[in-house]
């Protein structure tokens, strides 16, 4: 551990904060409760693990096509053993038309061709757990594809489904004049542009918070609750242990017959630098974090906990993916009525308010906001990166890494690493000809696209210095690799006693010192 210390500035300053803070809370905490020191619970499996996020499509190829598949991941399994990991959840492996890859999904119940079939599947489970690893699902309830059979036939007003997503009526700006239609309001997609998009086979607009392909469910209706609880069961029987629930916030949008029969439209932000197409323009109050969401999500907790209690299984957790304002997301934990919620609501601190011009105050702030506002005997969590932000050592700076690495994993609570992060991976370059990620393609262009693009943190990862960093036997991959690829490896690292990946010696160990 000693030599861990010694590495660099950002280390020292970095442990010294973890001290201070964890420090001056344990303190309190006995201070509060006299001389008798407090009783230690048993902690459950998930409640100080670490959970290590695999983006599938740039993990590992094992059949030579340049995309990472589920073979790929079953047969690099040893290295989280390695790292100490705990838990691996996997970005969405359902079918998919790709065009938000993976988070457009048209079928919930099987696997995407290009990752493997459900035995693929389920030989990673089974090795996997062998190997005393949990499995995660990303799990994306707010939205399905359009070309999925739930829209293909709400589309149609196929009994049952008629009311599977959100269908408005046009606005007519010229009183029974079909030409004049426009869109029920002024809502504004994730992705950019209007939410609304126009059905010639139903004569209505449906709606998409994201992509144009990524029509909302209806969340109101019945129907659709009880089908999320049948896919949620579905796969908790093929042995997951968990999921990752993805953009909860969206969930619910305004109900029109709260406003008169009309969605209403939203006030203006008041940036001048935006235009009514992108998001921000608008206050997005009428279509993000309504207060409805959350007996949804409540709803789910109960749900897994009956599964886990009548199948005498181990936990069932739920993690939720939701960047809010802390109030709000505080109550992904549970409520003042004692109902419980996700086991924890992702922690994005160190993302959206900390980078490389943060001094050790600003780390404190970030440490002590979750820890102050998280319901009593709760979990914290922490994370650096993930798929949808540039890498670790991009946002911040590349003789950050292991400082930041050991503070995510001294911190109380779970510690959560995106793939590579281990080895220090930065951004790769994807230039304009080459990107493929939906939200700079809708949003931006050949000048302005890498302000949108999620493609550099996606890029293959570095197992070695061989062709292609050893992600693949093929002649090109779905993304580049990043040029740095010889110089940042797994292979090599485990080789180098000062390496990122060797260093504090390796993730699970440093956990065992410090926890």
């Amino acid at each position: 551990m000693a030599s861990c210390v010694r590495v660099t500035g950002i280390t020292v300053g970095v442990v010294l904060v973890v001290a201070v803070v964890v420090g001056s809370i344990t303190w309190a905490i006995l201070a509060s409760k006299g001389p008798s020191a407090p009783k230690l619970k048993e902690l459950d499996w998930w409640e100080n693990t670490i959970i290590y996020q695999i983006y599938p499509r740039s993990f590992k190829d094992s059949d030579g096509d340049g995309i990472g598949d589920l073979k790929g991941i079953t047969s690099e399994l040893n290295h989280f053993v390695d790292a100490g990991v705990g838990a691996i959840w996997m970005s969405p492996i359902f079918p998919s038309p790709m065009v938000d890859f993976g988070y457009d999904i048209s079928d919930f119940y099987n696997i995407h061709y290009e990752y493997g079939t459900m035995a693929d599947f389920d030989e990673l489970v089974a090795r996997a757990h062998e190997l005393g690893i949990a499995v995660l699902l990303d799990y994306v309830p707010n939205h399905a594809s359009t070309e999925s059979e739930y829209f293909i036939k709400s589309e149609a007003r196929e009994s049952g489904f008629e009311d599977f997503f959100v269908w408005a009526d046009p606005v007519l700006t010229e009183p029974n004049d079909v030409n004049s239609r426009t869109v029920p309001s002024n809502w504004i997609s994730q992705f950019g542009g209007t939410v609304w998009e126009w059905s010639e086979a139903r004569q209505q607009y449906y709606l998409h918070q994201f992509a144009i392909e990524q029509a909302d469910f209806n969340f109101r209706n019945p129907a659709v609750r009880e089908e999320m609880l049948n896919i949620l069961k579905f796969w908790f029987n093929k042995g997951v242990d968990g999921f990752r629930l993805d953009a909860l916030p969206h969930m619910f949008e305004a109900n029109p017959d709260d406003f008169g029969g009309v969605y209403p439209n939203e006030p203006l932000s008041g940036n001048m630098f935006l235009n009514e197409t992108q998001i921000g323009y608008t206050t997005q109050e009428y279509i993000r974090d309504l207060i409805e969401l959350y007996d949804v999500v409540y709803e789910w907790r109960e749900f897994a906990d009956s599964y886990q209690k009548d199948t005498n299984s181990n936990t069932k957790i739920l993690l939720a993916e939701a960047y809010s304002n802390i109030t709000m997301t505080m109550l992904y934990y549970g409520d003042e009525r004692g109902r419980f919620g996700a086991h924890f609501p992702f922690n994005f601190g160190f993302i959206t308010s900390v980078d490389g011009r943060s001094n050790a105050r600003d780390f404190v702030y970030v440490i002590k906001q979750w820890l102050v506002y998280m319901p009593h005997g709760n979990v914290a969590n922490w994370v650096f990166g993930n798929h949808d932000t540039n890498r670790m050592p991009s946002r911040f700076r590349t003789n950050m890494v292991d400082g930041l690495n050991s503070l995510n994993l001294m911190l109380p609570g779970v510690a959560i690493t995106y793939q590579g992060e281990e080895i220090g991976m930065r951004d790769g370059y994807v230039s304009w000809e080459d990107t493929v990620d939906v939200a700079a393609l809708n949003q931006g262009n050949a000048s302005t696209y890498l302000l949108y693009s999620r493609d550099p943190a996606r890029t293959p990862y570095h197992w070695n210095g061989l062709s292609n960093a050893g992600f693949s036997s093929g002649s090109s991959t779905w993304l580049p690799v990043a040029e740095d690829y010889q110089d940042i490896n797994l292979a090599k690292q485990k080789e180098d006693t000062r390496s990122h990946f060797k260093r504090c010696c390796t993730y699970g160990e440093l956990v065992f010192t410090a926890r």
